[in-house]
């Protein structure tokens, strides 16, 4: 399996799909939620983006599917190309998906020895290994901070500045060695998976290309069109709930003179959704999903 769609009923009942209706799944990967979303509709159609391309190879055979190889940070240009705005729902699972954690090669486990790549779409130069032995240690630490909310940040910079200046770091297995000594015991799991997280975002781009698609999701969607998404971390989920809340990142609601809200969405679910305990025993993923569901006012 490429990829089990996590929160899949209740992502359906989020986009509240109307069979004849226009919607996108902004991140197709195994195509799981593409599949329910086509048991949806008659006349309807559904345009799917992934920037991956072994995600592409999962294509559905299916005329109402329009499949679409880029990162979803262009949907409006995309859906403007196939004359196709605007559209009644948006669905986007973030983060990274199981077929590219177990796929060694691609850089993306702490568990697997790989190249230092971590890219979602090849067709990209950056990569991990750039990251790591061309970046200057005072970026190195700001991403560690930042992306992966490391504790002490700077040791791992100074540590990999001073290491690649012997050899390069170019596989996942001496980036470990060389950063798990910073773990403290019992925390070895969870730190190298924020380290990983830090440089997996900085190569993707991860939350510029999320503010995009938020910024521009809205402006595809026709009225009371619904915007769902299901995040993986705090990050993510935090850009999400302000601009669900407030149309910022800030999350600070402005109001009119007459003391209407200034924003361009409503949240439907003040809290966000999570999985239960039956999902999340299925499929350990789902533990971290959290879905907040919008209406475009």
């Amino acid at each position: 399996m490429y990829h089990r769609s996590v929160l899949l009923t209740e992502s359906m009942e989020a986009l509240a799909i109307r069979s004849d209706g226009i919607y996108v799944d902004a991140t197709f990967g195994g195509g799981g939620h593409s599949t329910e979303i086509l048991k949806r509709l008659t006349t309807g159609r559904l345009f799917a983006f992934d920037q991956d391309a072994e995600a592409i190879k999962n294509r559905i055979d299916d005329p109402r599917l329009t499949m679409i190889h880029s990162n979803f940070r262009h949907i409006k240009n995309f859906l403007k190309l196939y004359n196709a705005i605007p559209v009644d729902g948006i669905l986007a699972d973030l983060g990274i998906s199981s077929y590219q954690i177990d796929q060694g090669e691609r850089g993306f486990s702490t568990r697997f020895e790989g190249a230092l790549d971590m890219r979602m779409d090849r067709r990209q130069k950056l990569h991990a290994g750039m990251v790591v032995n061309e970046y200057p240690e005072e970026k190195l630490r700001e991403i560690f901070r930042e992306y992966g909310e490391l504790d002490q940040p700077g040791k791992a910079a100074a540590q990999l500045v001073s290491a690649r200046k012997v050899q390069p770091i170019e596989t996942t297995g001496q980036l470990v060695e060389l950063l798990k000594p910073f773990a403290g015991r019992g925390r070895e799991h969870k730190y190298l998976a924020q380290l990983f997280q830090a440089l997996r975002i900085e190569v993707n781009q991860e939350l510029e290309a999320l503010k995009e698609f938020l910024v521009h999701g809205v402006e595809v969607l026709k009225s009371s069109g619904r915007l769902v998404v299901i995040s993986y971390h705090s990050l993510e989920d935090t850009l999400v709930k302000h601009f669900f809340r407030a149309g910022n990142w800030s999350g600070v609601v402005e109001k009119d003179f007459y003391g209407n809200v200034l924003a361009p969405l409503e949240p439907i679910n003040r809290k966000p959704i999570i999985a239960g305990d039956q999902e999340t025993a299925e499929n350990p993923r789902a533990r971290s999903a959290r879905l907040r569901s919008a209406k475009k006012n």
